[in-house]
């Protein structure tokens, strides 16, 4: 296939009521530009049809009927997903007639992860066909579907673009991508070149969960409670022996498989200190699960602008964890620019999961396109 324009777009867990929308020129195989990237924020309609979602899918479970809620808020964040890349597009001076693909991941309401005796299963609201018919544009969306069904954990998907940015560095083993959003994935080549990758554990979720529970606001903006806080190091190595955290990967979770209420207890800043400790010291556990323990961490994702969380990585996972932005990437936009990524190798069959990133019986594509 020939390189072009494809549009990436990302809404997290975290639900901070942003959609990161990406340009990146591409094949599926490398990348040969970057474009525009923006934040682009949701009404407070959208945002709040969102949260309602997330919550009834906790009651939900998988269950044979849909909440109410799914449609109307699948509805709304497409129009206004559709809506962002038209203006990110216009922003950049082209036209969606210069957009090969949309890359849609939608937005993740419930995620389980299989076990021995249940296979998975995975939940993103979005309308492709919508979207598709909106841009008049060729849209991949239902990015994990495909994996689950197939006995995969459906997560994390950015891995094989993880890999492509770590080869454009010539990395070898001693380097891994960080990735830390509502929950912390990490992406890591070995020396022969497998690929592998799986969720450490929860990222900026407990917490911004912690910090609004105190009416305190979204997020505990750049550590300032953590850093006025003391970790309870007994506490926190209880919290380490969770069976998560020994468990070998593939392996992935949903956002509120690590919740706040592992501060329970404690006032804001004490637990806005354990639960950032908590964080940085299961990525440790992470690398210790690696036959060759990385001593470098580039880290991306909302995450890396807490610097107390950056302090704890280096002191409780890796000597050397440093910022995307060191290296020339854009660390808010990998994940966005992944998308487009994933959705230009769909269109090529190439894969997108491994059996050493979900536990695939093998290499697989997967996305359902939409055409407009």
């Amino acid at each position: 296939m020939q390189a072009t324009w494809a549009v990436g777009l990302m809404t997290g867990t975290v639900l901070d009521g942003n959609i990161d929308v990406a340009l990146i020129r591409t094949d599926g195989r490398t990348v040969e530009a970057f474009g525009d990237y923006a934040l682009k924020p949701y009404d407070e309609q959208t945002n709040q049809l969102l949260q309602q979602a997330t919550m009834a899918a906790q009651s939900w479970q998988f269950a044979e009927q849909d909440p109410e809620v799914f449609a109307l808020a699948e509805r709304q964040l497409t129009l206004a997903q559709a809506h962002a890349v038209q203006q990110v597009v216009e922003d950049a001076g082209l036209s969606m007639c210069d957009i090969g693909v949309v890359g849609f991941h939608g937005q993740t309401v419930l995620h389980r992860a299989p076990t021995p005796t249940q296979v998975g299963a995975t939940r993103q609201l979005g309308d492709g066909a919508l979207m598709a018919r909106t841009l008049d544009c060729t849209v991949v969306h239902d990015f994990r579907s495909a994996d689950v069904a197939a006995g995969g954990q459906g997560a994390p998907l950015s891995a094989i673009y993880h890999q492509g940015l770590l080869e454009s560095l010539n990395a070898g083993t001693d380097t891994a991508v960080l990735n830390l959003g509502g929950v912390a994935n990490l992406s890591w080549t070995d020396h022969a070149g497998n690929l592998v990758a799986f969720d450490t554990g929860p990222a900026n979720a407990p917490l911004n969960d912690f910090i609004a529970s105190h009416g305190l606001g979204r997020m505990d903006r750049d550590g300032q409670l953590a850093a006025t806080g003391k970790v309870d190091e007994d506490k926190l190595q209880v919290l380490l022996q969770h069976p998560y955290l020994q468990q070998t990967y593939p392996k992935s979770l949903d956002r509120f498989d690590f919740s706040a209420a592992m501060a329970q207890g404690l006032d804001v800043a004490d637990g806005a200190a354990l639960l950032t400790a908590f964080t940085a010291a299961a990525v440790g556990k992470a690398l210790d699960l690696l036959p060759v323990r990385p001593s470098r961490l580039i880290v991306c994702g909302g995450g890396r602008h807490n610097p107390v969380l950056m302090k704890e990585l280096c002191k409780r996972a890796a000597p050397h964890c440093e910022l995307a932005e060191a290296f020339g990437w854009r660390g808010d936009a990998i994940e966005a620019e992944c998308f487009g990524y994933l959705a230009m190798r769909v269109l090529g069959r190439l894969p997108l999961s491994f059996p050493s990133t979900t536990g695939v019986p093998a290499a697989m594509t997967g996305g359902v396109i939409s055409q407009p």
